[in-house]
């Protein structure tokens, strides 16, 4: 997908973006000549995860953008208001906020110690909250502003609860505060939407939890970057309170099903792994996200994917 050049000069705030899917979509601005605040806990390199804060602010004003690398944690209030006074100070601003920050552990009930339980509700849904609080004063003051969260559809399939009811609640978590912000922040023009994947996207977060064979049949980070370029770029009051996939944003946005082939990291791979939260039914064709999901998804024709049996 092409850049329009719409985010020029425009604010971004992004946590956990020193890699994965939150550089892939703060690249892209920059692309644009956006300024590009990295809120991230990666300042020294990292044994077996790649990328630091500072690494990703070379690669954004490489690519064309500006960069402010800032040492966040988003379970820490005083540090995100740290960042945040810096941002407004450095760029003058803030526009856009993404909560990408999320940790994730695919344990049942009785394997899941309540330390790991503490740190994925802390980071993802109260992480979240809390960015979202401080971030919203400064987003009222711009002329298009946005908070995506990079956080599943509302799906209540008991499916989807049983083997990480954990997980499951702290990642919903964050798409409880879509629902509730998009409603509350409506008047005044904040757009507030969520963004996932159709399928499982090559990071090392993956890499770690599902090994090479998951990577195999992934797509590269930069789908969600395009989508959610493309979700940025659009007029704030114009969509709101939305639960996007990947590639029906793409779709919409007229990309062919070829060229979303390319996004795999085997182009043209269809054998590619679902990721979680989304249903589909024996022949790989999407069911059903949520009752807020854009109804394009229920009219387009869909690549089949591997059943998650067979991961």
């Amino acid at each position: 997908m092409m850049n329009t050049g719409k985010l020029a000069g425009k604010t971004l705030f992004i946590t956990g973006g020193s890699r994965g899917i939150g550089k892939a979509i703060a690249l892209k601005a920059a692309k644009d000549g956006a300024n590009v605040v990295i809120a991230a806990k990666t300042a020294d390199p990292h044994p077996k995860l790649p990328g630091t804060i500072f690494s990703a602010a070379k690669e954004i004003e490489a690519a064309g953008g500006k960069a402010l690398p800032c040492v966040v944690d988003v379970r820490n209030e005083e540090q995100i208001k740290i960042a945040v006074d810096n941002a407004v100070k450095t760029f003058g601003g803030i526009d856009i906020l993404v909560n990408n920050a999320s940790a994730i552990s695919l344990t049942g009930t009785l394997e899941t110690d309540m330390k790991r339980y503490d740190l994925m509700h802390n980071i993802n849904t109260r992480g979240t909250f809390l960015t979202s609080k401080i971030c919203i004063p400064h987003l009222l003051k711009s002329k298009n502003p946005h908070i995506l969260n990079l956080s599943p559809p509302l799906n209540m399939n008991p499916m989807w609860f049983s083997g990480h009811v954990a997980y499951t609640m702290a990642k919903y978590g964050m798409s409880m505060c879509v629902l509730g912000m998009a409603e509350e922040f409506k008047s005044e023009g904040i757009a507030v939407n969520a963004l996932w994947p159709k399928t499982t996207i090559q990071t090392a977060a993956i890499e770690m939890l599902m090994g090479d064979a998951a990577q195999e049949g992934s797509r590269k980070p930069e789908i969600m970057a395009d989508a959610a370029y493309s979700i940025l770029c659009r007029d704030s009051r114009s969509m709101t309170g939305q639960f996007v996939i990947d590639e029906e944003v793409l779709l919409e946005e007229g990309l062919t099903n070829k060229q979303i082939d390319e996004y795999a990291t085997i182009p043209g791979n269809k054998e590619l792994a679902p990721d979680f939260f989304i249903d589909f039914d024996s022949e790989g064709k999407l069911l059903k996200v949520s009752n807020m999901f854009n109804k394009i998804s229920q009219k387009r024709k869909i690549t089949t994917h591997a059943p998650l049996s067979k991961l």
